[in-house]
């Protein structure tokens, strides 16, 4: 056998040995071919081309360490998966989420970011007054108001009894003119105000009046707690408080997603988006009520991209790992892996991690 037939016959059983390891190497032999698509803040394309983000920075330590030769191959998500698969790239370098269903068609690394879904909602009726005034001017209110009123008018009746004779004319003229001036000083004493008209001079009256102003302390504090509480709920109030209510809402999320598996598999329906931005972009034009997307992803974008009538839910679910995707036994995988690990223990990575979504 010649030595060109020797060649020819390695490189043939090499190709079938690792399917997709070398096939995108051999279009370019000095650099790997790296798939990826802008998903702030993990992987974000700038304005001039290029690549910085969370799982770029990452990737860039990777392939210095490995001193390794690549050049970004911008796609989409299918395109991610699909690449991985017919060997046109040798990595898949984005926001890919591990899941049992990619793990059939193509690798994963060692996860190097957990996180999971989240929800964004509009805040309906934000800093309205009318909103504000409902919640102050409701049933519940009326109902503290009154039980208010009653225990100035309880303090007021007793401080009357003790000052209708000896302090009359402050507290004297018969019961409903004695009660009403009574009543008075209880309500300047809770709220202390104190205009000094009015004084209790008996011993009784006097005692009441020191345990009255005490106890309106407490009084004063809990009721202006009750109030604030109501405006707070008045402003953040909206359709969707979590996942549970996902089921009777109008949900968007993007197609072919981590999160579109996880609407499917709990069978809620929901509108296809292209991207998050565009689905956010919805849901501020109030297309859809809930946006359904990675909790990172949705966090950095709110906070960056659109007005502050959405806010993300701070509750996260359905656990999510993820990982740079490789063709099915890539000789790359356990190099990568063994600087994954390292890398995510140091402090360098919680200041790459500090840098894109904050503390």
């Amino acid at each position: 056998m010649s030595k060109l037939s020797k060649i020819l016959l390695w490189s043939i059983l090499i190709g079938l040995l690792f399917p997709g390891s070398t096939l995108a190497q051999s279009q370019d032999s000095d650099s790997l071919i790296i798939g990826t698509k802008h998903t702030p803040p993990f992987v974000i394309k700038g304005e001039d081309g290029s690549w910085t983000g969370i799982t770029i920075d990452l990737w860039t330590e990777i392939a210095r360490e490995l001193e390794l030769n690549y050049k970004y191959d911008e796609t989409d998500l299918k395109g991610l998966i699909d690449g991985l698969q017919d060997g046109t790239l040798d990595a898949s370098v984005a926001a890919l989420t591990i899941t049992s269903e990619r793990e059939h068609v193509i690798d994963f690394t060692h996860p190097f970011y957990n996180t999971g879904l989240g929800i964004a909602t509009i805040t309906k009726g934000e800093g309205t007054i009318t909103r504000a005034l409902s919640r102050v001017l409701s049933f519940q209110f009326f109902k503290v108001v009154f039980a208010l009123v009653v225990v100035l008018l309880f303090i007021g009746i007793l401080v009357w009894l003790f000052e209708r004779k000896k302090n009359k004319k402050q507290f004297g003229g018969g019961f409903l003119r004695g009660v009403g001036h009574s009543f008075w000083w209880s309500a300047v004493t809770m709220t202390t105000v104190g205009y000094g008209d009015k004084a209790p001079t008996t011993f009784g009256g006097r005692l009441i009046g020191f345990v009255w102003m005490f106890t309106a302390i407490i009084i004063i504090s809990s009721f202006t707690a009750t109030i604030t509480s109501v405006l707070t709920v008045s402003q953040l109030e909206s359709p969707v408080n979590g996942p549970e209510d996902l089921p009777r809402v109008k949900v968007g999320t993007v197609a072919g997603s981590s999160p579109a598996l996880y609407l499917d598999n709990n069978k809620i329906r929901y509108r296809n988006y292209e991207s998050p931005i565009e689905g956010l972009r919805a849901l501020e034009a109030g297309t859809i009520d809930a946006m359904v997307y990675d909790e990172p992803i949705l966090r950095y974008l709110v906070n960056t991209s659109l007005s502050n009538k959405i806010r993300v839910l701070p509750n996260i679910f359905e656990n999510q790992d993820y990982g740079i995707g490789l063709p099915e036994q890539s000789n790359l995988r356990e190099r990568i892996n063994r600087i994954i690990l390292k890398k995510t223990h140091e402090p360098w990575w919680q200041d790459i991690l500090r840098k894109y979504i904050g503390d």
